[in-house]
C-alpha cells in the first residue's frame, strides 16, 4: 500500500477551505495494537487495544491536526505560524512549518517542557521563546498577537486542528469495523477528546459505526474539568497535560456527557505505574501523559465504576516514550556495571 497522509486518505470528509494546500509528512495510519496481557492484568473478559499515536512523524498525535492547520495557513498565504505548547504541539508545528517553508514561533512555559519535545522544536528550526508563567499565560499571548498581526495561530483553538485530529476516530472504526464500546484518552487542553467525539459522530452518521462512551482522564494536579474550576498552578509529571485552563474544556465536558462517559482524574503514581506496566507487559513505551487514559481505565475498573467484561475498549496513547525519557532515567533500576569478564557476567545473569 502506498503511504498516504490524513488529508489524502480522509480529506473528502474534512471541513477544509478550498484554498487548502496540502503539507504532509505522511502522518496517520498509526497501529491499533491489541494488548491482551495488559487486558488480563486489568480485568477478565475484555478486549483492549492501544491506538499508538506516538508513531506519527514527530512522535505524537498532534501531527494529524497540524497537517490540516498548516495546509490551510499556507493556502491562504500565511508566512508565519505561532503556538503555545507544553511540548508536542511545538515539535509538530515546527516540523510542518519547515515542510511548508514557513516560519514557526513557539511559546513554552519556562521550565515545564520535557527535553525531548523542546529538542524537536529546535531541531526543526522554530524560534522558541520561554514565558515566565504557565501554558495558559503563553496561550493568552499567542491569541493576542495573532489578533494584532498576520500570524497564523495553530493551537487547538484553530478549527482545522480538530478536523485533522478526528481522522484517528475514522481509523479506529475502519480497523475494528465499528466503534469500540469505550475510548479512553488523556485530557489536557481538551482538543483531542473534542476531535475524537466529532469524528465518531460523523462516521456514525455516514457508516452507522456506532458510538463509544468516552473516558477522559486528567492528572490530579491538573484537573480543572474534574474540579469544576481553573487550576492556576497545575503540577504533574505528565507534562503534556499540565494545563489549568483547557481551551476546549466546555466542549470536552459536553462530548463526555453526550457519549454517556465521563472525565476523571488519576494521581501521578497511577500514571507512572501504567507507563511502566504497558512497556513491560506489551513492549509499548509511551510518555507519561499518554498512559493517563489507561491509568484511568484501571482506576475505574478497580473501583467498580466500569464493567469491562465483554467490552471492546481502545486506549489512545498520544505520544512516544522518547518524548520524555527523563522519567525513566530517574528510576532506581539502572544499568549494572561489570568488568569485561565472562565469570562476572555469569554471576550476574544466573543470579537474576
Amino acid at each position: 500500500m502506498v503511504p498516504k497522509g490524513v488529508l489524502s486518505r480522509y480529506g473528502h470528509l474534512l471541513n477544509l477551505p478550498s484554498h487548502t494546500q496540502p503539507v504532509t509528512l505522511l502522518e496517520g495510519a498509526t497501529p491499533l495494537i491489541p494488548v491482551p496481557r495488559l487486558a488480563r492484568e486489568l480485568a477478565e473478559g475484555m478486549e483492549l487495544w492501544v491506538k499508538y499515536e506516538g508513531l506519527n512523524p514527530t512522535g505524537s498525535f498532534k501531527d494529524r491536526g497540524m497537517t490540516a492547520a498548516i495546509s490551510e495557513a499556507l493556502g491562504r498565504g500565511a508566512k508565519t505560524v505561532i503556538c503555545a505548547s507544553t511540548g508536542n504541539t511545538a515539535a509538530s508545528a515546527a516540523a510542518y512549518a519547515a515542510r511548508a517553508g514557513m516560519k514557526c514561533i513557539v511559546l513554552i512555559p519556562q521550565g515545564k517542557v520535557a527535553a525531548g519535545k523542546l529538542a524537536g522544536a529546535l531541531a526543526y528550526g522554530a524560534q522558541v521563546i520561554q514565558v515566565e508563567g504557565s501554558f495558559d499565560d503563553a496561550l493568552h499571548l499567542v491569541m493576542e498577537i495573532t489578533r494584532k498581526h498576520p500570524i497564523a495561530l495553530v493551537n487547538s483553538l484553530n478549527p482545522y486542528r480538530i478536523e485533522g485530529q478526528k481522522t484517528a476516530a475514522f481509523e479506529i472504526c475502519d480497523d475494528l469495523g465499528s466503534a469500540p464500546d469505550w475510548l479512553c484518552l488523556p485530557v489536557g487542553n481538551a482538543g483531542n477528546i473534542t476531535a475524537y467525539w466529532a469524528g465518531f459522530r460523523q462516521y456514525h452518521e455516514l457508516k452507522h459505526t456506532g458510538l463509544p462512551r468516552l473516558l477522559g482522564v486528567q492528572a490530579a494536579g491538573a484537573a480543572p474539568l474534574v474540579l469544576g474550576h481553573p487550576v492556576d498552578r497545575p503540577e504533574t509529571v505528565a507534562t503534556a497535560i499540565r494545563i489549568g485552563r483547557p481551551a476546549r474544556g466546555e466542549e470536552a465536558l459536553q462530548a463526555a456527557a453526550e457519549s454517556g462517559g465521563r472525565i476523571i482524574a488519576v494521581r501521578d503514581e497511577e500514571i507512572l505505574r501504567m507507563q511502566r506496566l504497558l512497556a513491560q507487559t506489551e513492549g509499548i513505551w509511551v510518555e507519561p501523559a499518554s498512559a493517563a487514559g489507561l491509568a484511568g481505565l484501571a482506576a475505574e475498573i478497580a473501583a467498580g465504576h466500569l464493567r469491562a467484561r465483554g467490552q471492546r475498549i481502545v486506549a489512545v496513547c498520544t505520544g512516544h516514550g522518547l518524548k520524555d525519557p527523563d522519567i525513566i532515567r530517574g528510576l532506581p533500576a539502572q544499568p549494572i556495571v561489570l568488568p569485561p569478564r565472562l565469570d562476572s557476567l555469569e554471576e550476574v545473569i544466573l543470579r537474576l
